[in-house]
């Protein structure tokens, strides 16, 4: 059994917090957004409140991209959401990491720069590996204890997530508690169970589908967003060539074959867009599966008034639905309508799930709220809907028996 922060004793020890606060970075390179940072607020004030002194590690962009920078930012939104003192030190293993670590009075906090700075943090290893690598070598000597809350990262094998725990106590925080308690027993949710996928990740939802059904997770789907279009060229109907050049060119063309076969072995379960929106003449119009294809230069950008009054009356009946995906192109306000209109549809349903990434952007974006759990994680919380082991999960678990 994973231990959490009840099941560590805080005061005085020096303690390394991984945390998932990779986020949207603007022209001028402050933060856009600063969801993820206020998702770890309550995990940060609690240890620095009993005592602890806390090391904070986490990512941020990929190299090379506009939004590989530092932490400074970071930390300074991180002092203002904690409401206390928050140092950042431009350094992550060295000698003036563990220096400003060592140099914490009980209650501080530092954030370490970003880990991806250093090339071992953007390779996977598997956790023995991971703790002989220079990022762990070379902090782990000056902490006591480890503490996982980046949930959102939890499908990768990287060092600052799997390293730690072979060498210091390690925990969950409270982020990865509350979601691995939600998405860990979807089993014991109330049923009927839909599952709303949508979005463009089409070979994820497919997976998702074909475990969940063939698991007996899920009552019945529903398909909107670009999988809902790959699920209707599966079915037979001619979307255009806008939709179709589309798919192909995400590479997505294949999975129009994973969805004929699983619409063969499940398809009473599974339920399709009864029409579609297209932009004509700058308007938002909407076409009926029968009356497809659309004029060319149209390409499917949403789902419409049939399919939403269809998927209401599904979710009527549903003890949980959970979500993953937005239902169109929800940026452009002409086709925010299905994905608005479908996410609050589902808030009346008694448990409502949302899976992270671009799905809780939406909701963000349309202002819609209400649901019963929100998931800090897109990867991640499709990883777990899927039975599919979440490495640095498997590491807490491993070592549990190692702490206190």
């Amino acid at each position: 059994m994973i231990e959490t922060l009840d099941d560590l004793d805080v005061d005085g020890a020096t303690v390394g917090v991984r945390v998932d606060v990779n986020s949207p970075i603007a022209d001028d390179g402050s933060l856009a957004d600063d969801a993820r940072l206020r998702a770890h607020v309550d995990t940060l004030s609690e240890l620095c409140e009993r005592g602890a002194r806390v090391a904070v590690l986490a990512h941020q962009g990929r190299p090379g991209g506009d939004e590989f920078v530092s932490l400074e930012s970071h930390a300074a939104r991180l002092a203002e959401l904690l409401d206390r003192p928050v140092d950042h030190v431009d350094a992550t293993f060295s000698d003036a990491a563990r220096d400003a670590v060592r140099s914490l009075e009980d209650g501080d906090c530092v954030v370490l720069e970003n880990t991806r700075f250093y090339s071992e943090e953007y390779m996977e290893f598997d956790p023995d590996r991971a703790a002989r690598t220079h990022l762990v070598t070379g902090l782990a000597p000056v902490l006591d204890a480890y503490v996982n809350d980046a949930f959102a990262a939890a499908h990768r094998s990287q060092p600052s997530l799997v390293g730690f725990p072979r060498v210091v106590p390690g925990y969950a925080g409270r982020v990865m508690e509350a979601e691995l308690d939600v998405l860990g027993s979807i089993e014991e949710t109330p049923e009927p169970r839909i599952y709303a996928l949508g979005g463009a990740k089409v070979s994820d939802s497919i997976d998702v589908a074909w475990s969940v059904l063939e698991k007996g997770l899920a009552d019945q789907i529903l398909t909107t967003g670009v999988v809902g279009n790959v699920f209707l060229i599966a079915d037979g109907v001619d979307l255009g060539d806008d939709s179709s050049d589309f798919i192909y060119d995400q590479g997505y063309w294949d999975e129009i074959d994973r969805a004929a076969d699983l619409l063969d072995a499940y398809g009473e379960q599974i339920a399709l867009p009864r029409d579609v929106a297209v932009s004509r003449d700058g308007d938002r119009h909407e076409i009926g599966i029968n009356t497809l294809p659309p004029q060319d230069g149209e390409a499917a950008m949403d789902i419409g008034t049939s399919t939403l009054e269809y998927y209401r009356r599904l979710l009527e009946d549903a003890g949980t639905v959970i979500l993953n995906g937005p239902a169109g192109v929800f940026e452009d306000d002409t086709f925010a309508h299905g994905t608005r209109e479908l996410y609050e549809a589902a808030t009346a349903v008694p448990t409502s799930i949302v899976g992270g990434g671009d799905t809780a952007s939406a909701l963000r974006h349309l202002g819609v709220d209400g649901f019963t759990h929100i998931s800090t994680g897109g990867g991640a919380a499709l990883r777990m809907l899927t039975a599919e082991p979440l490495p640095a999960v498997t590491v807490l678990d491993d070592e549990s028996d190692t702490n206190g």
